[in-house]
């Protein structure tokens, strides 16, 4: 039979985004059409690369050309990604940054940084990450970097911090360009100045995501990114505790006021439960169930997953290789909501670019 790219199109108008609410074709996501006989292929272009419904949109499509055109087709479909952004970053090449923020320390916040950008990277993205705790680094222990110096190169006529580069994410961190040993006496200005040279003075490239580890509580730094770069969103990392919760509920108050106005991404509840190795189906419950949860229905925003306190994960990174680069549960349970925060972030530009 003779098939057109008009009946293709309009066939294919009938499988929605279900994360936008419109079809495929009203957003363009539909490229590369092309037809011999009774061979048809094309490209379905999703927004993210780590998009968690990338096989259901690839099966819809197949339905809609079986059902509104012919069953004797021979579809081939190429999925494909083109992250989106909703404006200037103010960080050139960077399309969207994302915040990882906690109200409190010691709820494993720069842990679920790291692996929530090595994550994104290994579904396909470009990815950099900012280690903006000034006063606490850690990316230089997680990455097995201590004592690793950036390289400066002319770009332009303008001198620019060479990011150093590992497990194929990008790098920065004050921890590169201060002694260890000692502790950075810094007041606010110095400070602010730090981080924005950080974000300013390096030659970040093109990236998808700029996940940027901010330190406890809601200081200057805090003030400093959300203020100084359009930050697509915020995650917030809390456990299970009511004082864990009640001082995240504080930085998302600061995400949200007028002043900022960072959306929140979602919730992640780290260290949930306990799985003894002995007694793997076995949940232990120990700070307390269902706190995070709770915390995104409260302020509406998605509950993005649960992380279980697993040994390996503080070891893997005490030894500079972040667990997500292994094979096992907690690398499924990274990757999902690294899946989850792209979403969001697709929802969010969306939500901003029909404005």
């Amino acid at each position: 039979m003779t098939i057109t790219k008009e009946q293709v199109l309009q066939a294919l108008s009938n499988v929605e985004e279900p994360d936008l609410k419109k079809d495929l074709v009203t957003l363009n996501m539909i490229q590369d059409i092309a037809i011999d006989g009774d061979n048809l292929s094309f490209s379905v272009i999703l927004t993210t690369p780590a998009c968690p419904l990338k096989a259901m949109i690839e099966n819809a499509c197949r339905n809609a050309i079986a059902h509104f055109i012919s069953k004797e087709i021979k579809v081939s479909v190429n999925m494909t990604s083109r992250v989106t952004t909703q404006k200037n970053t103010g960080v050139p090449g960077v399309k969207n940054i994302i915040a990882v923020a906690s109200g409190k320390g010691g709820v494993g916040k720069s842990t679920v940084a790291a692996n929530l950008a090595l994550a994104l990277s290994k579904s396909g993205a470009q990815v950099g990450l900012i280690d903006a705790d000034i006063y606490g680094p850690s990316v230089p222990i997680m990455f097995g970097l201590e004592g690793a110096r950036p390289q400066a190169s002319q770009v332009n006529g303008k001198t620019r911090i060479e990011p150093i580069e590992k497990y194929g994410i990008k790098l920065l961190s004050i921890g590169f360009f201060t002694d260890p040993n000692q502790p950075v006496p810094w007041r606010g200005p110095m400070v602010s100045t730090a981080v924005k040279q950080l974000f300013n003075d390096a030659d970040w490239g093109e990236l998808d995501y700029l996940v940027v580890d901010l330190p406890p509580g809601t200081g200057d730094i805090h003030i400093t990114v959300t203020q100084t770069f359009p930050v697509t969103g915020a995650v917030i990392v809390t456990t299970p505790q009511n004082v864990a919760l009640a001082d995240a509920r504080k930085g998302i108050g600061m995400f949200m006021m007028e002043a900022i106005n960072v959306p929140i991404l979602g919730v992640i509840e780290n260290m949930a439960y306990f799985t003894p190795a002995e007694l793997p189906e076995n949940r232990y419950y120990i700070f307390g169930q269902d706190g995070g949860k709770k915390l995104a229905q409260q302020i509406a925003a998605p509950f993005l997953g649960e992380l279980p306190l697993v040994k390996s994960i503080s070891e893997s990174g005490d030894a500079g290789a972040p667990v997500v680069l292994q094979d096992g549960v907690m690398t499924e349970a990274f990757m999902h909501i690294a899946e989850r925060v792209a979403q969001q972030v697709a929802i969010a530009n969306a939500k901003a670019n029909s404005k």
